[in-house]
């Protein structure tokens, strides 16, 4: 009996359960765990076949009857921001970015809840408490970091937190894992902005490709992500650049 490589991830199946994008299918993922020294190139060539990272947990949809979540990564170099987008980034010129270690705050932690308080009330991540917040964060093998948007300092402070984006650093990329911000900054378009500074940051680091997770045509909470022109998107072999 050949025998597998103790190093070799494991693939497991997960149960049929509601899909949470579109009414009326079933959602089943296929996952590993990303552990050990050989993390953070699991999880770039992982990210590369279009698998996304939660903890120490990488997963991609495995549904028997659609195939309506697609991979998408922004084209950094070709990327040109629109009049719509330029605004946006102008809105938000006052405020200051820095990327720190994944370590939580009980200031992240707050701004967390009210994001989900006020747009994803009934979603699943809406009973994560502060030690489940702690572990989003902090549960990783991989190349992480937060990046955290603050408003002008007022005095001594460090000025108020107002997003935040937990990012993986990849070979050729930057991978936004999971973003919240301020919901009474409506007027900002705070998801909209992180997006376009992160574009920024991966061609100041010289990285081709900004992945933002999965596309689902039909589903009005990923429609925004076909904003960001060109982009590839993983078909059935592979990348192909969508530019309109």
């Amino acid at each position: 009996m050949t025998e597998q490589p103790r190093n070799t991830p494991q693939f497991f199946l997960t149960a049929p359960s509601p899909c949470p994008y579109l009414a009326g299918q079933e959602e089943r993922k296929v996952f590993t765990h990303l552990v050990g020294e050989r993390a953070p190139q699991l999880n770039d060539i992982l990210t590369q076949g279009g698998f996304r990272r939660s903890q120490s947990i990488a997963y991609r949809p495995a549904c028997e009857t659609c195939r309506a979540c697609v991979s998408v990564r922004v084209r950094v170099p070709e990327f040109a921001p629109s009049r719509s987008f330029r605004r946006i980034i102008k809105a938000n010129g006052d405020l200051h970015a820095r990327m720190r270690d994944a370590v939580p705050t009980s200031e992240q932690y707050s701004l967390f809840r009210r994001y989900l308080e006020s747009r994803h009330a009934d979603g699943g991540m809406a009973d994560m408490d502060a030690l489940d917040f702690g572990q989003m964060i902090e549960d990783t093998h991989v190349n992480t970091r937060l990046v955290e948007y603050r408003r002008p300092p007022e005095g001594d402070g460090p000025g108020e937190l107002v997003a935040c984006v937990l990012t993986d650093i990849l070979a050729d990329g930057l991978s936004m894992v999971y973003s919240f911000y301020d919901p009474a900054e409506e007027a900002r378009s705070l998801g909209t902005f992180v997006i376009l500074d992160h574009i920024e940051k991966a061609g100041r680091f010289g990285l081709p490709y900004l992945y933002l997770g999965y596309w689902v045509e039909g589903s009005r909470k990923m429609a925004y992500k076909a904003r960001f022109l060109p982009q590839d998107r993983l078909g059935m072999l592979n990348w192909q650049k969508v530019d309109r």
